[in-house]
């Protein structure tokens, strides 16, 4: 007779792969929208459905949900998710992990007026989008405004913090 254990496998980061970050800002029916994309390469052992279970899970255990729900961060305090814009960058940190990216202008622009940028944790893995190499415009709307990226996405309004000095 077989049986399986019912204990969870403690959570590793390795499973996520290679993530990154990448701001960019687009046209919304307000003015412009600065939005992060954090994102997989799917380049862990168990391939690209291994990296979205394991993201998933992240998320999951973070208390972010996946599909259509926009989650204002500023009506939840203790989100454990946060944006630290400084010196040209954002800065994305929660339990587990911390991203980093050169953020445009524009986008910086876009995150002072309004406060907030939206960001979409992808669950789907972006092999072709490699950290530090340009994403061809066309090819980031393809990903990022894909029905199956967005439906299996966390979508969370994130306030943006700066240091004080």
């Amino acid at each position: 007779m077989t049986s399986t254990s019912s204990e969870t496998r403690p959570f590793r980061a390795a499973d996520l792969g290679t993530l990154a970050v990448m701001a960019f800002s687009g046209d919304a029916p307000d003015g412009d929208m600065p939005y992060l994309l954090a994102y997989s390469l799917g380049d862990t052992e168990g391939g690209p459905e291994g990296t979205s279970a394991a993201i998933e899970r992240l998320l999951s255990d973070n208390g972010l949900p996946v599909g259509d729900t926009l989650l204002d961060g500023s009506q939840y305090p203790s989100l454990p998710l946060t944006l630290l814009v400084e010196a040209g960058q954002a800065v994305v940190t929660m339990p587990s992990l911390n991203a980093q990216c050169v953020v445009p202008p524009e986008w910086l622009a876009a995150v002072g007026e309004r406060g907030y940028a939206y960001f979409l944790f992808a669950t789907r893995a972006w092999p072709d989008a490699e950290p530090g190499k340009p994403v061809d415009p066309e090819n980031l709307a393809a990903f990022a405004g894909d029905e199956e990226t967005l439906n299996s996405a966390a979508h969370v309004l994130l306030p943006a913090r700066r240091l004080r000095g």
